[in-house]
């Protein structure tokens, strides 16, 4: 396995389940007015995202790149009924991207200190390549440490909209719908009240 596919198979075999499995709140609330179609959800984790715009009527194929993650997702798909409307897709971004365009591409905080510098951008670049005509490229990321996390902040840059958009170097074809940051309160792990300032794109490809 590669560096990045030990750290996450290490990261979700340390705990018996990582997220909430809750939809993440600002996909909800990009996506909710969209008609479904076709989804790619890139670093889906345990599946609750995936889970979600299936429970809508989209059908979707979700990839990451740690077995254990899908497992989880896959089973959790099964209780729900959901088992049909997904496909799990084990992919190292950086290796091997998902065939096919999708109505939506979804990059729910594809942030990971294990990557090359501008891995990401490339990882995005090739999610904007996979968008149907007139679909929808959602970017949600981090713009930086959560309020609660003073100390062993590993050394990471948190990309602005400005450079992701410089980074996928799209034709004139595509519009910015949105274009925003948004700062949220959170819970720590230990209970601290706190904020963290997330950073949304929504693309739309011209027909």
């Amino acid at each position: 396995m590669t560096t990045t596919e030990e750290f996450w198979e290490t990261f979700y075999r340390e705990h018996e389940r990582v997220w909430t499995g809750n939809v993440n709140p600002l996909l909800a609330r990009e996506v909710s007015e969209l008609t479904p179609g076709t989804a790619l959800d890139l670093g889906c984790g345990e599946g609750g995202d995936a889970l979600w715009l299936a429970a809508r009527g989209w059908r979707v194929t979700a990839v990451d790149v740690s077995a254990v993650a899908l497992e989880r997702a896959g089973a959790r798909a099964a209780e729900a009924g959901l088992a049909e409307r997904v496909e799990w897709q084990r992919h190292n971004l950086s290796l091997s991207f998902p065939a096919g365009e999708f109505d939506l591409v979804s990059a729910q905080f594809l942030h990971s200190t294990t990557e090359a510098e501008g891995e990401r951008n490339r990882i995005l670049a090739r999610a904007a390549g996979a968008v149907a005509p007139g679909g929808v490229l959602l970017v949600v990321g981090h713009a930086g440490w959560p309020t609660w996390q003073v100390g062993d902040r590993p050394e990471y840059h948190f990309p602005t909209n400005a450079e992701v958009l410089a980074g996928l170097d799209l034709d004139e074809g595509w519009s910015v719908e949105v274009d925003e940051s948004v700062v949220r309160e959170l819970t720590g792990p230990d209970g601290e009240p706190g904020t963290r300032a997330d950073h949304v794109l929504r693309l739309r490809r011209g027909r």
